[in-house]
């Protein structure tokens, strides 16, 4: 054990990597539907921390980790997060993970002194029970000391696992009935204008009568497709090629033909990745295709979602345009939005660092708070709230905030890796030393405060504001934080609403809210200063 203790200490890159690699693999473990995910790298290196705790690396390391981890966050969800501040259910939904995160607060309190340790243990736990990173870190700072992440580790695995399980119980419980949605996949049929008696309207006429989930495409005229113009005015004899989610397309008299959709000599159907930064962050109406061009956007590919192409919709890295165009300018429409996969990897370097910079300097903006004293919101908590707002604004000028959602996951998962090998072998050695009495008190705390937080957001959700079963499992999973909470509300109520309901309460909530919290913790620890 010496010789790999020596070894790791004079190899910390091998000795990082180590525990990263060890970490998710472990990860993976499943138990009983239970397993802890990334969290197991926190594990893994508090092993490798005691066994060799100089090998620990440079704090600056686990703290550009977590960082970035904040600003993925916060770009990824700004949008969601604002809408949360002020729509009535996101106004409501956050007053209740408040609620639920301050009534966690004070039960700490109460429980570090009845059960006998000091207010830097219980910050730690405080974060690990609602496993809450960032708020580590801030509970590090403020305390100067390595006694949080004790807390912190104690704490964690029953944070993650205590929700899951309070979600099955209250769903075996209260039997909700949860409607989930069919996929949201757009069709296309093809319709007869005479059966509806459309003949002598103007497409414009038309479109402004016809439901806004539905699209026309195409208008076949005398055995040719052509373009729907506005001023086109409708014969009996044509064919309209519409498009729209499924279930809006099933009641419609359909053709029986194909005539549209098999005819593609005078327009094909192509999809196209945007990959110009020039069109990022911008509206499709905002967009005007190449003169000359006989083009139109009929759909949007984001993910694993279709999107009707509504004139106000913004443009993100990656998107898959479907254009139906004259074949002859297939190319020209490919090399106009660039067309490259590369794009799922895309993002500006210069506005990622600005708004790092800039949030850096918020973070160190002192907030007073009266009968505790002043606190900072520190580099991490800065970078998210400056995140949340770009986020928001998706482009500003020259500047373009925008990520794609591959390069987001990549960069806060590598990001959240790095925090969590770093703080679990620098806590390695203290972690040891309190597997006792008082390693246990911190276990029984922890299961106590998660325990409570969960049950207040869903019984007086479920039973007092009538709040539905699957939004209160994301407004949780939002005050809780941890993805696993969310992946096992997604499949418990796979209606889309738990992701919804953690955007709004995970950046406010479950991060900053709680960031404030455990420094106001330690302050209140502090001893006062002597008389004048």
């Amino acid at each position: 054990m010496e010789t790999l203790a020596a070894f790791l200490t004079a190899q910390p890159f091998i000795a990082l990597f180590l525990v990263v690699g060890l970490g998710y693999a472990a990860g993976k473990i499943t138990i009983a539907g239970f397993s802890l995910g990334i969290g197991a790298v926190l594990f893994v290196g508090l092993g490798v921390g005691m066994i060799a705790p100089d090998s620990a690396p440079p704090g600056l390391l686990g703290s550009v980790g977590l960082i970035l981890f904040l600003y993925g966050i916060g770009i990824q969800h700004g949008k969601s997060f604002f809408k949360g501040l002020t729509s009535p259910f996101g106004i409501k939904a956050n007053i209740l993970a408040s609620t639920a995160v301050l009534v966690g607060f004070g039960l700490t309190l109460f429980l570090a002194k009845l059960l006998g340790f000091s207010n830097d243990f219980a910050a730690g736990m405080f974060a690990g029970t609602l496993t809450s990173t960032p708020t580590l870190q801030s509970a590090l700072g403020a305390a100067r000391t390595m006694n949080p992440s004790v807390g912190y580790a104690t704490a964690y695995p029953f944070g993650v696992f205590g929700p899951i399980l309070f979600f099955y119980l209250t769903h075996r419980w209260l039997k909700p009935e949860i409607n989930v949605p069919p996929p949201s996949k757009l069709v296309t049929a093809e319709i007869q204008v005479e059966s509806y008696q459309f003949e002598g309207m103007s497409v414009s006429q038309l479109i402004e009568k016809s439901p806004k989930n539905l699209t026309l495409l195409l208008v076949r005229r005398n055995g040719v497709n052509i373009l729907p113009e506005p001023e086109l005015i409708l014969k009996a004899d044509d064919t309209l090629l519409i498009s729209g989610i499924a279930d809006s397309i099933t009641s419609l008299k359909k053709n029986s033909s194909e005539s549209v959709r098999s005819d593609r000599s005078n327009f094909d159907y192509i999809r196209v990745f945007v990959s110009k930064g020039e069109f990022i962050g911008k509206k499709l109406q905002d967009i005007t295709l190449p003169r000359g061009t006989s083009a139109r956007i009929i759909q949007i590919r984001r993910g694993d979602i279709d999107l009707i192409p509504r004139p106000d919709l913004i443009v993100e890295y990656g998107d898959q345009l479907g254009v139906i165009v004259a074949p002859a300018k297939r190319p020209e429409i490919s090399s106009f939005f660039g067309d490259s996969i590369q794009a799922e990897t895309s993002f500006c370097f210069v506005s990622l660092s600005l708004g790092l910079v800039v949030g850096a300097l918020i973070g160190l903006i002192p907030v007073p708070i009266p009968g505790v004293g002043v606190v900072k919101l520190g580099i991490a908590g800065g970078a998210l709230i400056m995140s949340l707002i770009l986020g928001y604004l998706g482009r500003l000028g020259p500047f373009n905030w925008n990520m794609p959602i591959v390069t987001n996951v990549i960069l806060r998962n590598l990001g959240l890796t790095l925090f969590l090998a770093s703080v679990g072998i620098s806590s390695g050695k203290p972690f040891a030393s309190n597997l006792g009495g008082a390693g246990l008190s911190l276990l029984l705390g922890g299961v106590i405060v998660v325990s409570v937080v969960v049950l207040t957001i869903i019984l007086i959700g479920y039973f007092i504001l009538r709040m539905p079963f699957d939004d209160l499992l994301g407004i949780a999973s939002g005050a809780t934080g941890n993805p696993a909470i969310l992946a096992y509300a997604g499949k418990l109520a796979p209606t889309g609403k738990a992701d919804i309901g953690y955007a709004m309460i995970f950046p406010g909530v479950g991060t900053i809210l709680k960031i404030i919290l455990v420094q106001i913790m330690i302050a209140l620890s502090a001893s006062p200063p002597p008389p004048l």
